[in-house]
């Protein structure tokens, strides 16, 4: 069965001090959004809406520039959860199927819990809502269940002492047929102690028009929203918790798991060795077998297998680090490309640059890639040597087999196998330097600085 999501990102960030939406703010480097759309991505065959409100326009740049053929629905004003729905009710017309709601700032319901759904939907419920036994159920919305049977959900502000001592609580996660779904969010009033439209009112109104409902229980840290910053902290200590045990059991190698940050696309392969400190920004791919070492921080790069990164290395993106070569400490690449088996050892910038296999790149090289205006690419060829100290001024090529002496400045191309010197002829003047010296110490005792 088709299965449609309905996404409400419709949430301001006031309680988090913040001008921008809820739902941008990142866990793992990802805004909140990106990781309850990936929730669903296995479940939603069909369309996806996602509703904006507060920064909708920034939601929705973010949201396309991800998948442009998400869809947008406005809530022009915030009046509760159903009202929200009924805001993507001409995005999904026409649509048959069943649709599923889910939230921008409930980042971690997982894929296996939202299968349990559809499950109970394709057993015959009409409605299945997602629930959780809360530790601390303060003001969440109460099951008021009879048997099996779930009869209404009380929020919080309306309920009784009795149906505030519930446990059983919502989550607001709900499935069932989309054009049932839109007619039961229509019937919704505002008759409650907030004056808003509740989703949570389907069920009685659903159960009035004869249908069923059913309860999913999940673990109440799926259902963890983010509220405030101190949530947003949680949350991201949470995401990191699970990713790093993820990585562990796939065989990779976290010397302190700890400290080690990893983002929401992060890839590394089985017999990878992360080192203590290593920052994974967005968009990195590790091989199997590499080493990180500490202190690194890579974005947007790609490692291959039996590669040394580090200790203290900066890789930007573009950056490609090829089977068995090896970055040093405090060495930066951007957007450049180290071949098999070359080594940048330590003390050098690497942009916009093609290094070919087995190549040697000495202590403080810069390839000078930027003339103000437009960047330009430096060439190295296979096994040649860059003595350290090398200014290399794009765009220029060093031919295969190829040198440079140490404090050369590179400004024309070198053959194969051709040895390049570009720095003036040293000159010796002797005893120059005493003479210097003892002159200054001369005037310094003179202005009584001695």
């Amino acid at each position: 069965m088709t299965t449609h999501l309905i996404l409400l990102a419709a949430g301001e960030g006031t309680r988090m001090k913040s001008d921008r939406a809820k739902a941008l703010h990142e866990i793992g480097d990802a805004p909140m959004f990106v990781h309850a759309l990936a929730s669903a991505d296995e479940l939603s065959s069909g369309r996806r809406v996602i509703v904006v409100g507060h920064g909708g326009d920034a939601v929705a740049d973010a949201a396309r520039s991800l998948d442009d053929t998400i869809l947008i629905a406005r809530q022009e004003m915030q009046l509760g959860t159903a009202h929200a729905v009924g805001a993507a009710a001409s995005a999904l017309d026409g649509a048959e199927g069943d649709a599923l709601v889910l939230y921008g700032d409930t980042p971690f319901i997982r894929p296996e819990t939202l299968a349990n759904m559809a499950d109970a939907r394709q057993a015959g419920a009409d409605i299945v809502i997602l629930g959780f036994e809360a530790e601390d159920p303060a003001r969440y919305g109460r099951f008021i269940t009879e048997g099996d049977t779930l009869l209404r959900i009380v929020e919080w502000k309306d309920a009784t002492e009795e149906e505030r001592a519930v446990q059983l609580c919502n989550s607001g996660v709900v499935m069932a047929d989309v054009s049932v779904l839109m007619d039961l969010v229509e019937a919704v009033g505002n008759n409650n102690a907030s004056e808003e439209y509740y989703l949570t009112d389907i069920i009685e109104i659903g159960r009035a028009r004869g249908l069923t409902t059913r309860v999913v229980l999940c673990d109440e840290a799926e259902t963890l929203g983010v509220n405030s910053r101190g949530d947003l902290a949680r949350a991201e200590a949470i995401f990191q918790a699970r990713r790093r045990a993820v990585l562990l059991n796939d065989g990779v190698t976290l010397v302190a798991p700890e400290t080690v940050h990893l983002s929401f696309d992060t890839l590394i392969g089985r017999d990878a060795v992360i080192e203590p400190n290593v920052v994974f920004g967005p968009g990195v791919t590790v091989e199997t077998g590499a080493l990180i070492r500490a202190f690194c921080h890579l974005e947007g790069c790609h490692i291959g297998s039996g590669a040394i990164v580090g200790p203290f290395a900066r890789l930007r993106t573009g950056a490609e680090v090829s089977n068995g070569a090896k970055v040093g400490n405090f060495v930066e690449m951007k957007n450049a490309t180290l071949g098999e088996g070359a080594k940048a050892n330590h003390l050098s910038y690497i942009g916009d640059a093609d290094v070919g296999p087995r190549a040697n790149i000495g202590a403080g090289t810069i390839t000078c890639n930027y003339d103000g205006v437009f960047k330009h690419r430096t060439e190295i060829g296979e096994e040649a040597f860059i003595g350290s100290d090398t200014m290399l001024v794009a765009p220029v090529r060093v031919g295969a087999g190829a040198m440079t002496a140490s404090g050369t400045v590179v400004t024309k191309d070198v053959p194969d196998g051709a040895l390049a010197v570009g720095r003036t002829r040293q000159d010796n003047k002797l005893t120059f330097a005493t003479r210097f010296f003892e002159k200054l110490r001369a005037a310094k005792a003179a202005n009584g600085k001695g």
